[in-house]
């Protein structure tokens, strides 16, 4: 088992669900988080636009999945065309137990 982490804007999410859902992902977590990037965020213009704020962070959204090997392929595919910036990364899963059935591995996901 292999979980996806995808770090993404807010407006991306909806759009890489609703690709996975294609594939039968069977669930995902999306968090709110705070960060900063190579590139900075766009500049705010506050107090009648007089002002110049340039925010240190902005927010993002990751969105966690786990898929069996032979599916990481079409997911990272389905991700790449739904998203047009962001990060994936991809880490190993050693176990997964379902807490209340105790179902295992392929079983719990």
């Amino acid at each position: 088992m292999i979980r996806i982490e995808i770090i993404l804007p807010k407006n991306e999410v909806m759009a890489v669900s609703e690709g996975l859902k294609k594939i039968n992902v069977g669930g995902l977590t999306v968090s709110k988080k705070r960060g900063r990037g190579k590139n900075p965020p766009p500049e705010i213009h506050a107090s009648k636009g007089m002002e110049v704020f340039v925010p240190q962070f902005s927010d993002k959204y990751v969105v966690e999945i786990i898929v069996q090997d032979g599916n990481v392929d079409d997911a990272i595919k389905i991700i790449r065309e739904n998203a047009t910036i962001g990060k994936i990364f991809i880490h190993p899963v050693l176990r997964a137990v379902d807490i209340k059935t105790g179902a295992e591995d392929k079983d719990a996901i």
